[in-house]
């Protein structure tokens, strides 16, 4: 906890071939929760990246402090459990850090407001929206959102997005029930969420392009996204 009994926040930042964006994004996060007075930490989980990133990584920590910047190369499902904060922010798709700084405020706000266990960003809901985007991956996203409305009824409008906050003790106990791997995972979380009678609030949100490098959706995640749609419209 921060000085003061003021809330820490515990970001996860999943990373691939990051090398680029890496420290302009950990730029950005860091200058939002100072201006903003939250304590946080920034825990940056490498996947083996054959571009260097880890190093990067490694440096960050150096220059900010261990205690703002944690560097590593372990599976996230260990990390949340090792995270200190009250809240954990979940960041796994790069293309949201841009807008970060706007919407971070609007989740926390969200959340002191109805006293929610996850609050999430959506891109389909009130002035939430898409920007940089081509129609091929306008249409996945829409069609994946669609399938998933029909077919599990969450009650939530965008499985698909990972900008969210979550009580630790939701999160952690969450990650007891979950069994996906991939992009299908974002969406088992709020599925379980609403199994276990967790409260979810909404924050629309504008989802900007990434600055650099390319998004790592590819064929074999679609259809693994699919499959475990098919598999918690099965088993849920």
């Amino acid at each position: 906890m921060a000085a003061g009994g003021a809330d820490k926040f515990s970001v996860l930042l999943p990373t691939y071939n990051e090398r680029e964006n890496l420290p302009l994004v950990v730029w950005l996060l860091a200058r939002t929760f100072r201006e903003s007075g939250n304590n946080f930490e920034i825990i940056i989980i490498d996947d083996g990246s054959p571009d260097g990133t880890q190093e990067i990584a490694e440096q960050l920590e150096k220059i900010y402090g261990s205690d703002k910047i944690v560097s590593c190369i372990f599976c996230i499902f260990f990390l949340i459990f090792y995270s200190v904060g009250k809240y954990v922010k979940s960041l796994e798709n790069w293309d949201r850090v841009p807008g970060f700084c706007t919407s971070f405020t609007s989740l926390k706000k969200k959340q002191k407001e109805g006293n929610f266990d996850i609050v999430s960003g959506t891109r389909y809901k009130g002035n939430g929206g898409v920007y940089g985007w081509d129609l091929k991956r306008k249409l996945i996203s829409r069609g994946a959102n669609f399938l998933t409305q029909v077919l599990l009824r969450p009650g939530a409008s965008d499985l698909t997005g990972s900008f969210r906050l979550y009580r630790k003790e939701v999160l952690q106990k969450l990650m007891e029930k979950c069994v996906s791997k991939g992009y299908v995972f974002q969406m088992e979380m709020i599925v379980r969420a609403r199994q276990l009678g967790y409260t979810i609030g909404e924050v629309p949100i504008s989802f900007v392009d990434r600055v650099y490098g390319e998004s790592k959706l590819g064929g074999n995640e679609i259809v693994s996204f699919l499959k475990g749609l098919l598999t918690l419209f099965a088993t849920t």
